[in-house]
């Protein structure tokens, strides 16, 4: 079969090539994918596995062999899956059941492939955070993937959001998903604030931990930055940092973030879509911030 494979050698580290076929336990379903959402964090972990190494979280397609112990959809069904061992990237998955979801005839498969990491983050993230309604709420790189489903998802609980983003250009559309403040950086937050999802790490991580209120809370999910985060002191007010995995078992809140689709109140936003024989291109686009919400290729 087909598949994205690491090679060190290529454009941006990986390529289009012949690839083993999937094993499938009993406990898993064999998919057809026809669609792969990239994500930071697998694109740059890619970087870090041997040669011939098939990544990928996020892809959609349809049930080509049911699960032999008689559980899950049925051979045809349309799907969604993540996680697992990787190997999205590839013409053929093997899924675990608790990471697969039905998508309903009315979503897109393109569209329904985005949800799996950045959705559930955003969402777990925001659970984690306990009560939102009326709670000032920062979410940092608000324009990307995780951002874009944050922001909504806190506007939906009742939260105040703002959301920090690298440029005035990369904010357009967030005050229509919810976002009560826009601001380019950290520039013009004021404190305190009570919850923050920080995607990107490094100084921007201290300064945010300057604005928390009493009993404030910051969810780090991502490091983009690719800088340390250097705390003088973490003495003064209760205040929490947490070290924030989405975890496994995904399905149930994807079925969860398609109702939502389904019912108007969530917008999955592709700011980049293409063959998959363009992953150098989708790759280097996500890299240099110039995809606003998600990056999505399709098999062909």
């Amino acid at each position: 079969m087909r598949a994205l494979i690491v090679d060190p050698d290529a454009k941006g580290g990986l390529r289009l090539a012949e690839a083993p076929e999937p094993e499938v336990r009993a406990d898993q379903a064999l998919v057809s994918v026809q669609h792969l959402a990239l994500n930071f964090g697998d694109l740059n972990g890619a970087r870090a596995r041997p040669a011939g190494f098939v990544p990928g979280w996020d892809a959609s397609g349809v049930v080509l062999q049911a699960a032999a112990n008689g559980q899950g959809p049925a051979v045809g069904a349309r799907v969604v899956t993540t996680m697992g061992t990787q190997g999205g990237w590839a013409e053929r998955r093997a899924v675990d059941l608790d990471e697969l979801a039905v998508v309903p005839d009315d979503i897109d498969l393109g569209e329904a492939a985005t949800l799996p990491v950045a959705g559930v983050t955003a969402l777990r993230a925001l659970r984690r955070s306990g009560a939102l309604i009326g709670r000032r709420v920062l979410i940092t790189s608000a324009a990307g993937g995780v951002g874009r489903f944050a922001v909504q998802l806190a506007a939906l609980a009742g939260a105040h959001v703002i959301a920090s983003v690298g440029s005035t250009a990369r904010g357009a559309g967030l005050a229509e998903l919810g976002a009560d403040e826009v601001l380019v950086g950290l520039e013009g937050v004021s404190a305190p604030l009570h919850v923050v999802l920080d995607n990107v790490g490094g100084p921007q991580l201290v300064a945010v931990w300057a604005l928390l209120g009493e009993g404030g809370l910051v969810q780090c999910i991502g490091g983009t930055s690719q800088q340390e985060a250097s705390f003088r002191s973490l003495v003064g007010m209760q205040r929490s940092l947490n070290a924030f995995t989405k975890g496994p078992r995904s399905g149930e809140d994807i079925s969860y973030l398609m109702r939502l689709m389904q019912s108007g109140q969530l917008r999955v936003e592709v700011g980049w879509r293409g063959s998959w024989t363009r992953i150098a291109e989708a790759s280097e686009a996500l890299f240099g911030r110039q995809v606003a919400g998600k990056a999505v290729l399709d098999v062909d």
